[in-house]
């Protein structure tokens, strides 16, 4: 096989140019072979194996830098950098992520996971090269997806004014820039890339300079030649920026990848490569079903079926059939996401009431203040988007949202620990970031009833309101428990003395087994459902103070600006009789594993809550 030739970086330049397609094809087959076991993004990375086969070949790695925007598609790349042997234990917990990390490799030049980040990156690995007087290359690779991130045309805005070589390379997987528009373009853009062609322009423009009317005559060459290139090259808006445009290219031929990155690399500027790729190429289910295999659970080979069967709803299931319900019965209810239909449950809404549905594109910030001016204009926005994204968007919640008091319905699904994306993709800070902002209100559901519940309260709140919900099946538990949600109370469920467990969300769950376990060691012990984070149920608090010596928070939230430090400081001020421990995350980064592992790994699972609990009511 010609992937056992590869080893270490730049082992791939000693593959035969003729062998260039059958190395994709085993690419290809070890890809698709090794993440129907482990899972993960598969789509992406099979439309860019040549793209980056050509980086490799080009590039010195790792002096040369290649900067993944978003990061999923670095499968390929952490295959021919010699970290075959890690796509055994890709995804798991202590194993090789599925994205890039410095820590990793030094072929990683920078850590990504959000999108629209990496020109922005490139080009300040270009100014500190620069800066320090060094030579290599920097690449920086985005996804046509990722451009409707406002980021991005900072970035490029810029890059423009560079005199110094950056490539930024478009992999264009859905034709969504431009098309191309016939053979002339491509004769003309075959001149203006070849070597011959920036020569003698560099040479004629160097002339022209040196008479008595150079700079003049220069600037009507440019003026007639870039009105020409406005009827046939595609691409304009990047040369109209001052950024060097080179392409179409077709994707999938290493041979024309290799000859324009080449060509790049002798532009003084900024440079843009718009490459054309098919997501999920080589591999018939991920080509028919692309959105399916962005992030692939552990499949069958053969048909494309996920292995696991999906039995249980899970919250965002949940949240998909309440807003079908909501939308039907009032149509000032609109939905808002940012390029996530699916993932985030909107797709029927989309497909019943299109004209109340919005996908804005990876474009947070503008989803935000978009669903603001919806608003302001006397509708109900539903904002469905991720935690880890919605952080994105802190300055327009805070700003555009909550200053004029406006009633936003954010939905944010994936809060907590969502597992093998790991710390780009945990959403452990939004009750942390969210609590800092005044009119903003916070509730989380214990179940899958709450949470429908949760949403109907919210249509008819007139304020901000987050309710955040986890990745993952629904649990059905405590169904017996249903009383109306009210504004900021908590909800009891077992009340005795002793021991309280006021817990947030999904950990009621876990509370729920922990007061379990203390009672077989002999011990009484109150279950509250916190409900509402902000803002906290001040009159619960007392009341449990009252008759419990022992406090116990417990949130999937970081501790710093989480629930349980406000439930502290609120008795501190009060000065009340019970102790209080909280059950947080700690204040760091969690990395990729099985959600599971990463709860007893950071000491909020059932097992380790029950002893510290123990530990600390034999101290009080």
């Amino acid at each position: 096989m010609l992937l056992d030739q590869i080893k270490q970086p730049n082992d791939i330049k000693k593959i035969s140019p003729r062998d260039y397609p059958a190395l994709a094809a085993e690419i290809r087959e070890f890809l698709v072979n090794k993440i129907s076991v482990t899972g993960g993004h598969l789509g992406s990375n099979l439309g860019a194996v040549e793209l980056t086969m050509a980086l490799h070949l080009v590039l010195d790695l790792p002096k040369d830098k290649i900067v993944w925007d978003v990061g999923h598609q670095s499968y390929t790349h952490k295959l021919l950098t010699g970290r075959r042997e890690g796509f055994e234990h890709l995804r798991k917990y202590g194993g090789m992520s599925g994205f890039p990390k410095r820590k990793e490799s030094d072929c990683d030049s920078f850590d990504t996971g959000h999108s629209s980040t990496s020109i922005s990156a490139g080009l300040g690995l270009v100014k500190a090269r620069d800066l320090r007087g060094e030579d290599f290359t920097v690449v920086s690779v985005i996804g046509d997806g990722s451009l409707t991130g406002g980021m991005a045309y900072e970035a490029l805005n810029n890059a423009a004014r560079l005199e110094t070589n950056f490539i930024i390379i478009l992999n264009d997987n859905n034709m969504s820039i431009s098309e191309n528009v016939g053979g002339v373009s491509k004769y003309l853009n075959n001149i203006r890339t070849s070597n011959a062609y920036l020569d003698v322009k560099d040479g004629i423009y160097y002339a022209i300079r040196n008479t008595k009317y150079g700079e003049p005559v220069v600037a009507g060459i440019r003026k007639a030649k870039n009105s020409l290139k406005q009827l046939v090259i595609p691409g304009m808006f990047f040369e109209d920026m001052g950024i060097t445009y080179l392409g179409p290219v077709d994707g999938h031929d290493t041979g024309a990848l290799v000859r324009v990155i080449r060509e790049a690399k002798r532009r003084k500027n900024a440079v843009l490569i718009h490459v054309i790729t098919k997501k999920g190429k080589g591999y018939l289910p991920a080509e028919k079903h692309p959105a399916r295999f962005h992030g692939a659970e552990p499949f069958d080979v053969q048909t494309g079926v996920p292995l696991k069967k999906k039995m249980k709803a899970n919250y965002t299931d949940i949240f998909s059939t309440v807003m079908m319900k909501l939308g039907q019965r009032n149509d000032k209810i609109v939905a808002i996401t940012a390029a996530m239909p699916d993932g985030t449950g909107l797709k029927r809404f989309s497909h019943a009431y299109p004209d109340r549905f919005f996908d804005v594109g990876i474009a947070e910030q503008h989803a935000v203040t978009f669903a603001a001016g919806l608003a302001a204009g006397g509708l109900k926005p539903v904002v469905a988007i991720y935690s880890s994204f919605l952080q994105r968007a802190y300055d327009q919640i805070l700003h555009d949202v909550c200053i004029q008091n406006l009633p936003v319905i954010f939905a944010i699904d994936r809060a907590g620990l969502v597992g093998s994306d790991g710390e780009t993709h945990q959403g452990i800070f939004d009750l942390s970031y969210l609590s800092s902002i005044p009119n903003m209100h916070i509730c989380a559901p214990k179940n899958k009833w709450e949470l429908s519940d949760m949403l109907k309260f919210a249509v008819n709140f007139n304020a901000p309101i987050a309710i955040r919900y986890p990745r993952g099946e629904a649990y059905d538990g405590l169904a017996q428990f249903r009383a109306p949600v009210e504004y900021g109370k908590a909800e009891m469920i077992y009340e005795e003395e002793g021991i309280a467990l006021l817990a947030v969300g999904s950990m009621v769950k876990t509370a729920e087994r922990v007061r379990e376990s203390l009672k077989e060691c002999g011990l009484s012990c109150t279950l509250v459902n916190a409900r509402f984070v902000k803002p906290i149920d001040e009159e619960m608090v007392e009341r449990l103070s009252v008759s419990h010596r022992l406090i116990v928070t417990m949130e999937e939230n970081v501790e710093s600006g989480g629930f349980g430090e406000r439930v502290r400081t609120f008795a501190d001020e009060k000065e009340l009789p019970a102790e209080i421990l909280s059950i947080t995350i700690p204040d760091e980064y969690v990395e990729h594993g099985n959600v599971e592992l990463l709860k007893k790994e950071i000491g909020i699972d059932e097992e380790t809550v029950t002893k510290r609990v123990l530990e600390e009511w034999n101290r009080v």
